[in-house]
């Protein structure tokens, strides 16, 4: 009576007599675990693995080690890893940076409510004193940080409340869709073109803040993620347009300046982030951006000049 024996590698072991010396405890074991028979080989570098340790490839599977170092391919090791429709990797949490970006709002909201002087130095403010005498503070005393610091700096509860709102159901699905650091990179330029072209616009004795800018850049990028995804676009556009109704309202106090240089950097930064080409993904998506903070940089010192 004999016993066969099959599994991948036909050229090691066939039709071995039962009790010869080629049986059953002849397999070979896993490179990885000495313990562990298998039958299974890399098809990169033909060593035997386990089911643990086995990747799948196009073909066959893959050790630990081919894929980790890439041999053989000519592609990157993370080249098969999956990836969001603008290249970003895909993450265990999705909204990871949306909540950092909720908690530090909320932490300088509250910082703010109890040391009115901390919020006369983060606010975004042009110049002071105003014109003719020579400004020693604001944006154009030097103090260019403001540029920044006003996106995270709320003063009354029902604006944080908004804003915050907003962040979380737009910036959730974008983090998902961008990746984080895509999605990072949206919302601070999309934030600074709003500080901008407020700085740029508005009185530069009066004091703005909040994160609006940068918010209604998502709701830009938003509108042009759905539609590269064809999604029915009336929701985000009915909202959008909502939003825009009290922005130019009069009686609400709203730096409009902030909301339109957001809403513009974050359609430009959003298609380049979602139409980019595969090859040279990379290089549009931040290229774009690089060129929006060149035009913020730009602004800023032509009206810092201006002011001086």
């Amino acid at each position: 009576m004999r016993t066969c024996i099959a599994y991948d590698d036909l050229g090691d072991l066939m039709d071995q007599p039962a009790g010869s010396s080629q049986d059953a405890q002849s397999l070979p074991v896993c490179y990885r675990h000495p313990d562990r028979e298998t039958g299974v080989r890399c098809t990169r570098c033909e060593r035997p693995i386990c089911p643990d340790c086995m990747v799948s490839a196009s073909v066959g599977f893959q050790c630990p080690d081919c894929v980790r170092g890439g041999s053989g391919t000519g592609h990157a090791p993370d080249a098969a890893r999956p990836r969001t429709i603008a290249g970003g990797t895909i993450t265990a949490d999705p909204r990871l940076l949306t909540k950092i970006l909720i908690g530090i709002n909320l932490a300088i909201f509250i910082a703010v409510q109890t040391s009115e002087a901390l919020r006369n130095d983060l606010v975004l403010l042009g110049a002071w004193p105003p014109a003719p005498v020579s400004p020693t503070e604001g944006v154009a005393g030097g103090e260019w940080y403001r540029l920044v610091t006003s996106m995270f700096t709320h003063e009354a509860p029902w604006h944080i409340a908004f804003n915050m709102l907003s962040l979380w159901w737009l910036g959730g699905p974008l983090e998902a869709a961008l990746g984080r650091a895509r999605y990072l990179t949206l919302y601070l330029c999309s934030g600074l073109a709003g500080s901008a072209l407020a700085y740029l616009l508005a009185s530069p004795t009066t004091a703005t803040l909040g994160a609006s800018g940068a918010i209604f850049g998502l709701f830009g990028a938003t509108a042009v993620l759905m539609r590269r995804l064809n999604y029915d676009m009336r929701p985000i556009i009915a909202l959008l347009v909502i939003n825009l109704i009290f922005t130019f309202s009069p009686g609400f106090n709203i730096s409009w300046q902030a909301h339109i240089g957001g809403l513009v950097a974050g359609v430009i930064i959003g298609y380049a982030m979602v139409h980019a080409p595969r090859r040279r993904r990379a290089l549009v998506q931040y290229g774009t951006c690089a060129l929006v903070l060149a035009v913020i940089v730009l602004v800023t010192v032509l009206r810092t000049l201006q002011l001086t």
